[in-house]
């Protein structure tokens, strides 16, 4: 398991939410591809501090706190 990984958060998602949320996401971590967004998702490589720091921000924006794990 990837400590890293940001899945139990995007599982909290609705699913109406999941397209807008991806792309904010993707913009956080500087990715384009959706291959590389979900390896991100999973913690493949490990998030950077502000990385980590946009993730957290962009759940927070959907009421989810709990974020880390798989």
């Amino acid at each position: 398991m990837a400590k890293y990984a940001f899945k139990k958060g995007w599982d909290q998602l609705p699913n109406v939410k999941l397209g807008e949320a991806r792309e904010k996401l993707k913009n956080a971590l500087g990715v384009t591809a959706d291959s590389n967004f979900y390896r991100r998702l999973r913690g493949i490589p490990e998030p950077t501090i502000s990385e980590g720091e946009a993730i957290v921000a962009i759940f927070a924006e959907y009421g989810i706190t709990d974020i880390w794990g798989e």
